[in-house]
């Protein structure tokens, strides 16, 4: 393609992805719970499937649970070679107190470079990226071997339920490289931090707070339990040191909870506790032996006190990624970056988890990267800047091509 005719196709794909955004995020797609009229993917999913319909791509919509599909699409050269995935996911978080935002959650309006609203960001802004890329391609009818798959979940924001569905239908199989189309600054992401959630209740007898040695008081025993995950997160911040790409492992408590059923009272004590955790983990950890030093801990502390009576469950978990530079679509993306910014590409780390997590997990090389400011997923008045969407659309089409037509990819 030459300078000339490249500027033109950025210009075409510049306006439809700015376009595609818009639409996409002026149809709420907030999970609101169940039974809730309009209170999930459906529509935008729906939408979704007739833009691809609409650029003639092969189209699959599947139900994972009521009201709540996956979409997917298939562009297949017909000829022999990898397979590549692009992923993004149609959920959005809550806007929370629309009041407080200065502009309208929903209304996708540009100001001043910007597009503000929910899921300009993370991550509709990139969804409408990588199907722009590929109907980019389709259009200037350029040549590549093997097959593109778009992966388009529901529930990223939740248990990620759509991606385990689409892994277990088989669409992840044969895939040989995928690229997660989240906020990242259009840095090449070849890490994630992992994570474990875990429901702590802690029983206790209720008892009059001016009688306090009738009862058993579970806050004390929680409270001896946070101070020694405290211990042990300092402990595996010492042992690991800081991960060049996501910096500290973490253990937080996020939700104390007492009592856990009735009404509160200054003068009662509680007969149970419950506190949630979010462990955030580095590569180098091990899940199975991080929950043993948490088990650990509590036995000790059961022993030293006969009515520390502590229940643990896992309601979460998710291994930590990582992902070699040498892997053809990191370098693939790589090289995209490079091509289309003239600058040299930034490696980084993704500091949560993304449907990317489990891809991994069934064997899929990923990589992460896309249009957004890192730091604003999930805020009041998020945005995201109009030319790194132009941007990002722009690498994810020349990563395509890069990783389709490589050298030795024939089959």
């Amino acid at each position: 393609m030459t300078t000339d005719m490249r500027s033109v196709t950025y210009l075409r794909d510049r306006e439809a992805v700015i376009r595609l955004t818009q639409e996409l995020v002026r149809i709420e797609s907030v999970y609101r719970g169940e039974g809730i009229p309009g209170g999930n993917e459906e529509k935008v999913a729906n939408y979704v499937a007739d833009v691809l319909r609409s650029y003639a791509i092969e189209t699959h919509v599947e139900e994972v649970v009521p009201g709540r599909p996956n979409v997917i699409g298939i562009v297949d050269s017909g000829k022999p070679g990898p397979t590549l995935l692009f992923e993004g996911h149609t959920d959005v978080v809550t806007e929370g107190n629309r009041e407080a935002w200065t502009h309208d959650p929903f209304g996708a309006e540009i100001i001043g470079g910007r597009m503000y609203g929910r899921g300009t960001n993370d991550t509709k802004g990139n969804l409408a990226c990588m199907i722009t890329a590929v109907h980019s391609l389709l259009q200037d009818g350029e040549e590549f071997r093997g097959k593109i798959i778009l992966c388009i979940p529901c529930d990223e924001e939740g248990m990620m339920i759509g991606i385990k569905d689409f892994i277990k239908k088989g669409w992840a199989d044969g895939v040989d490289g995928a690229i997660i189309c989240e906020p990242e600054e259009n840095n090449v992401c070849i890490a994630q931090r992992g994570a474990m959630r875990i429901q702590v209740d802690m029983y206790g007898k209720m008892a009059h707070g001016a009688i306090s040695w009738s009862g058993i008081n579970p806050n004390w025993r929680m409270a001896r339990l946070i101070v020694e995950l405290e211990k042990l997160e300092k402990a595996e911040q010492e042992r690991l040191g800081e991960d060049p790409y996501l910096k500290w492992p973490s253990i937080t408590p996020t939700i104390l909870q007492a009592p856990v059923k009735g009404d509160a009272q200054i003068n009662v004590i509680p007969d149970h506790c419950r506190m949630t955790l979010d462990i955030r983990t580095v590569p180098a950890q091990d899940h199975a032996g991080l929950r043993g030093k948490i088990d650990a801990i509590i036995e000790n502390l059961k022993a030293e006190d006969p009515d520390f009576n502590c229940e643990l469950t896992i309601l979460d978990d998710r291994p930590a990624t990582s992902t070699s530079k040498d892997e053809p679509v990191v370098q693939a993306i790589y090289d995209a970056v490079q091509h289309v910014t003239g600058k040299e590409p930034v490696y980084n780390g993704v500091p949560g988890a993304t449907d990317g997590t489990f891809l991994h997990v069934h064997g899929v090389p990923i990589v992460t990267i896309g249009a957004g400011d890192r730091d604003i997923p999930h805020q009041i008045d998020e945005y995201v800047d109009i030319e790194e969407l132009a941007e990002t659309t722009a690498i994810y089409r020349e990563a395509a091509l890069r990783f389709l037509n490589r050298e030795g990819a024939e089959s």
